[in-house]
């Protein structure tokens, strides 16, 4: 007999069918034994009378996989409305050891249990509210890919391995490639630069890698980010509006065809207007230094508390939780930035429910403003990780602009989570490389 999903067993009331998933709960009730059969779609309630197909349930531990044929009856108060009757049950795979983790009940997300959580990852998202995070952030995935296809952006796929650090900067993972060094990548922004010249508009979704020594919620080793970059633009303001309008098209989405799931996880409600606020990073400092009493005037870049703080003024005061902190300071940027000549750099951070999810620059194009830009940042040109890279601007690409935008944070602060690495399959950190 051909198997049927749990979740379209309400199409077959009254007929006899077959269902193949996992044992999730069995618990005795007056004599009889009800089981919870978990599948891809879902749960159902089958209901076990006949002392032989309960035999065949004896010693059987949580994620036993089973094959049922039985019943389809309608039960208004069973999990999809119906139940199996009647079952004949198969043991496909038997499970004995008791899990490690009790899968039929909610899971402790507090601090001190997370270390459990991601050790017993695998048998952990067994759990259905847990698989949910995982579900959210493959849709949201999927509508922020669409986006950028209706609007003729090419998926690329680049490197991780590189002969040098993209950033510049030290905090690299440094490897044995073949008798030379390497490095895992940062980002892929050389390569997505070079790429405008190919494509004009190109973005790729992939991890990146980070040797920050840093233990907090919102940092990690690797990461999974969306970049992109959009060729022949006016300004900053044609990438910043992309970006945002990408963010609001997958957000809405989010909220409208995941509503169910993101209700049943707690999720925040939903503040958002399609046209972002933006404030300069000294207009934040000051207001933050006004209203708090805590002086961030002569900080270069924003603080932790800061990046809250203006979420939550925004939110209250332009009707919009995601905000762009603009005119970041020239010290700050990176020689790829474009310099606005008046002190600050043609970039924005976009923050959204506290926390930076984005970095949006325009870059500089001009061939030799770059060099000098990068000879002054104390990166060779001529060295072999940037050769190439040089060379594209030296034969020609247009004004240009885009964004690294961190996956991760994006489906944490959708959800609500506390922490980065719930938002993370297998988590990887300065104290963890398994699983």
């Amino acid at each position: 007999m051909q198997r049927i999903l749990t979740g379209d067993l309400k199409k077959h009331i009254g007929k006899t069918v077959t269902v193949q998933g996992w044992l999730h709960k069995k618990r005795l009730l007056g004599g009889l034994t009800f089981i919870n059969v978990r599948d891809r779609a879902g749960l159902v309630q089958v209901v076990v009378k006949d002392k032989t197909e309960v035999e065949k349930l004896r010693g059987l531990q949580i994620g036993t996989v089973l094959t049922i044929t039985g019943r389809v009856k309608e039960e208004k108060r069973a999990s999809g409305g119906v139940e199996l009757h009647d079952p004949k049950l198969t043991v496909d795979v038997p499970v004995t050891d008791e899990p490690p983790i009790e899968i039929d009940k909610p899971l402790s997300h507090k601090s001190d249990n997370l270390d459990t959580l991601f050790d017993y990852r695998a048998i952990g998202l067994r759990n259905l509210q847990e698989a949910k995070i995982f579900k959210i952030r493959s849709e949201l995935a999927r509508y922020l890919r669409e986006f950028l296809q209706k609007n003729e952006f090419v998926e690329i796929n680049t490197p991780k391995l590189c002969s040098g650090a993209a950033e510049g900067g030290a905090e690299v993972f440094k490897l044995d490639y073949f008798g030379q060094e390497a490095t895992l990548a940062q980002s892929p922004q050389l390569y997505k630069q070079m790429m405008v010249g190919v494509f004009e508009r190109v973005f790729e979704i992939a991890p990146a890698f980070r040797a920050e020594l840093s233990a907090t919620t919102r940092h990690v080793s690797e990461v999974t980010m969306l970049d992109l970059e959009m060729g022949f633009i006016d300004g900053h303001e044609d990438v910043l509006d992309m970006v945002q309008d990408m963010v609001f098209d997958a957000t809405k989405r989010a909220y409208d065809e995941l509503s169910d799931e993101l209700k049943s996880l707690n999720a925040p409600q939903l503040k958002l207007k399609p046209k972002f606020p933006r404030y300069s990073m000294h207009q934040i400092h000051e207001l933050y230094s006004k209203e708090t009493g805590n002086d961030t005037t002569k900080e270069l870049d924003l603080i932790p508390d800061e990046e809250k703080w203006i979420c939550e003024y925004a939110k209250d005061h332009d009707g919009c939780e995601a905000v762009f902190a603009i005119g970041l300071p020239k010290e700050k940027m990176k020689f790829y930035h474009m310099d606005n000549e008046d002190g600050t750099a043609r970039s924005a951070d976009l923050l959204f429910r506290g926390v930076e999810i984005s970095t949006v620059p325009q870059r500089e194009h001009r061939y030799e403003k770059l060099l000098a830009q990068m000879k002054a940042a104390g990166v060779d040109p001529d060295s072999q990780g940037f050769a190439a890279y040089v060379s594209a601007f030296k034969f020609g690409l247009p004004a240009h602009g885009g964004c690294g935008f961190g996956i991760d944070r994006f489906t944490e602060k959708i959800i609500g989570l506390a922490n980065i690495k719930e938002a993370i399959l297998f988590p990887r950190d300065i104290n963890r490389l398994a699983p």
